[in-house]
């Protein structure tokens, strides 16, 4: 299975802080180029969509129809700092979900759950936190509401406030008190993206990096010299982050551990040049359709590949799931 899935929102600049107002929704014009794209290739993306992009009626024209005529699934994406009600400006710790009151998520998510059914009539099955992380208050929350399934787990990635080293690397069934563990609960599911390395053992490659980065290996830039050797390299199945070559090497890896399913992701601010977008400052729109296109025609030519929206993906992977590997 091939899922993609897309957090699909407002550009801005880092340096100007988080936008609560006059959102910028140029790339959101991209997306009927991007979705010509996916049909030649047969990908059924999903379109996590957020605040800013569901109370704007011109970007709502303009995915409404592929949402309709069911070329693609819409979920929702909360982003704190675009998303009412509002408890005051949005700071680093403040901008991720897992660090707000239970009561802010509880009413944030509510008023993007309502706008998104009053303006694509209908209602979401998936979620993704803006910045990625999830806990128990935010898990039970999204259940509570008829989220069957959740993307906010990232392999490989921490930050101060959350850490997702340590789960599953593959679809699971997570725990409320520990949503990295895996759980007897059947009420939501959870779809990591896909985050590897260039080696097949994985767990192991992530033991060699995990010590590259500490110290006293880090002032030696252990882990720049790894990648630029090709000896070790992590590698995000991302058009941003990572080049389609690594992207396929990654494939492969997946593959030959054998993978039954394949998460790319990636910003919709990335289509178009700016001050955020993760690619190059110039091009973007076609610098991250050639890479898409580059890796999934490899993938198609290794694999019989059936191509998904994360509810679909859910729902086939959960009647026969395997333990997922762990690291």
């Amino acid at each position: 299975m091939f899922v993609f899935s897309i957090d699909t929102e407002e550009e801005w600049s880092w340096e100007e802080g988080f936008p609560e107002r006059d959102f910028e929704l140029t790339n959101i014009k991209k997306i009927p180029q991007l979705q010509q794209l996916f049909h030649q290739l047969g990908i059924r993306p999903t379109y996590l969509v957020d605040y800013a992009v569901a109370d704007d009626e011109a970007s709502v024209a303009t995915l409404k129809p592929y949402i309709d005529e069911g070329a693609c699934e819409m979920g929702a994406h909360l982003h704190p700092w675009c998303n009412p009600p509002y408890f005051g400006p949005t700071d680093d710790k403040g901008s991720h979900v897992v660090n707000l009151p239970e009561t802010q998520v509880k009413q944030k998510l509510d008023a993007l759950l309502e706008k998104l059914q009053q303006q694509f009539h209908v209602a979401p099955n998936s979620f993704r936190t803006g910045r990625w992380g999830i806990d128990e208050k935010t898990l039970k929350l999204l259940a509570a509401r008829g989220i069957t399934v959740d993307s906010s787990v990232y392999p490989y990635y921490k930050t101060k406030y959350f850490d997702c080293y340590g789960g599953p690397l593959l679809p699971y069934w997570p725990a409320y008190k520990d949503p990295l563990a895996q759980s007897d609960q059947r009420d939501i599911f959870e779809l990591p993206v896909t985050v590897g390395f260039n080696r097949k053992n994985f767990a192991m490659a992530n033991r060699i990096h995990q010590l590259l980065c500490a110290y006293p290996l880090r002032w030696l830039r252990s882990v720049g010299v790894a990648w630029h050797t090709r000896v070790l390299r992590k590698i995000y199945l991302c058009p941003e982050l990572s080049k389609p070559e690594d992207m396929k090497t990654l494939v492969k890896r997946a593959l030959d551990n054998d993978y039954p399913i394949l998460h790319m992701f990636m910003h919709s601010s990335s289509l178009v040049d700016n001050e955020n977008s993760f690619v190059a400052q110039e091009n973007a729109f076609n610098a991250i359709a050639g890479s898409i296109k580059e890796v999934v025609e490899y993938i198609s030519s290794e694999r019989k590949v059936r191509f998904c929206t994360v509810s679909e993906a859910a729902t086939l992977l959960q009647t026969n799931q395997k333990k997922p590997p762990h690291h």
